[in-house]
């Protein structure tokens, strides 16, 4: 198959578009290419905030090949670096910790401070010897990699050629700004993951529209119908869904969560959910928030890392049980989408399967996402 050709029928308005051919999905070659030419190139995102929460927080990550290092910093600051000394090479940090001194090498001691200076190298101009005319400790810190943490997720941009982050996603920002307010995570019952046999476009696929929902997500369909939801698609930004019809949890007192301040009549009832491509999936609700990162493991396996916060307030003790309700609820709906997104993986191995067609009424946010990926990988192979 002539993929480049392929992708020329990707980048058609959504009533003519074939959707992404099958290499993109089963093919090491091609998930190489965007690994490279999509999550390389814009704000992907690795991980969440409320990980290292202390100063001193330490937290090794692989993404995509890559040792990372995330870093709570004596300012309070996240940084992220590479899991790399600067001398031979050595992995620094192998499992998360606090580190109340400096991360320092297991091979030969070379130490760093939290914000990646090299502060020691021991011996290295012969024993005693801590120092030496030819090694320029300022010139020799941790390899920092470019991120921005924005509602405690972590987003990283490893080849640096990205726009800023505020720049690059200023329409979500204003669209959601009103949301501009403290929040923090509901605790351990608040965070879940998920393994899905699956390439991890196929869930930012399913996640952005609500077609699927009378067939996939009966419970919610119950209160939520399809004909409640609408389309959100902005072109090489995000894609995803509303509904109208947003129902609050509730204990058996009739208990609720505290909303979020000043909110417009628009969120009354009203809730968002966004693919912020190209590996995050976001819920905004009058009180809670939830964000899932999604990690690709290979191009046929992906980790689902999902979070929950909410309003802080003086009760919130007293909602521990409610919020382990809605966490359970939110992974009931995740776990549903499972068969599906795996279904889709074992069906791209039809080998006459040609990207699909889609629905110009109710695939829309789901062809906005497969126009940006095309797009970035033809611009990068005219590089």
């Amino acid at each position: 198959m002539d993929t480049k050709t392929s992708l020329q029928s990707v980048i058609k308005e959504v009533a003519d578009a074939n959707g992404l051919p099958n290499e993109h999905y089963i093919d090491q070659k091609t998930f190489d290419e965007e690994k490279v030419k999509v999550l390389f190139k814009n704000w992907s995102g690795i991980g969440f905030g409320k990980d290292v929460a202390d100063i001193g927080d330490v937290k090794p990550i692989d993404f995509l090949g890559i040792p990372l290092l995330i870093v709570r910093d004596k300012d309070g600051s996240i940084g992220v670096f590479q899991n790399t000394c600067r001398h031979r090479g050595m992995i620094l940090v192998s499992e998360a910790k606090n580190i109340t001194g400096a991360i320092r090498c297991p091979y030969h001691s070379w130490c760093y401070a939290l914000n990646g200076d090299l502060r020691s190298t021991p011996h290295v101009g012969g024993p005693g010897h801590n120092i030496h005319e030819s090694i320029n400790q300022s010139e020799l810190g941790l390899i920092q990699v470019r991120s921005f943490v924005w509602k405690d997720i972590i987003f990283v941009n490893i080849d640096g050629t990205a726009p800023e982050f505020e720049i690059a996603n200023a329409h979500l920002l204003e669209r959601w700004k009103e949301f501009d307010q403290p929040m923090r995570h509901g605790g351990s019952a608040s965070s879940f993951e998920l393994e899905v046999q699956s390439n991890w476009k196929l869930a930012v696929e399913n996640y952005c529209e609500s077609y699927h929902l009378p067939w996939i997500h009966p419970g919610l369909n119950s209160y939520s119908r399809l004909e409640d939801h609408y389309n959100i698609e902005q072109r090489g930004l995000y894609s995803g869904q509303g509904s109208l019809v947003y129902q609050q949890v509730t204990d058996d007192k009739g208990t609720k969560f505290s909303n979020f301040e000043n909110l417009s009549d628009k969120w009354k009832e009203g809730s968002e959910y966004v693919a912020l491509f190209p590996n995050v999936l976001l819920g905004i609700h009058k009180d809670h928030f939830v964000a899932v990162v999604l990690e690709p493991i290979s191009f046929e396996n992906t980790i689902e890392l999902v979070e929950l916060y909410y309003v802080a307030d003086t009760d919130d003790e007293n909602k521990k049980d409610l919020r382990k309700k809605n966490s359970n609820l939110w992974k009931v709906i995740f776990e549903e989408d499972i068969f599906v997104v795996e279904g889709m993986q074992k069906g791209r191995h039809g080998v006459l399967f040609d990207g699909g067609r889609f629905s110009p009424v109710m695939d829309g946010p789901t062809h906005n996402f497969h126009h940006w990926i095309a797009t970035y990988i033809e611009q990068g192979r005219q590089l």
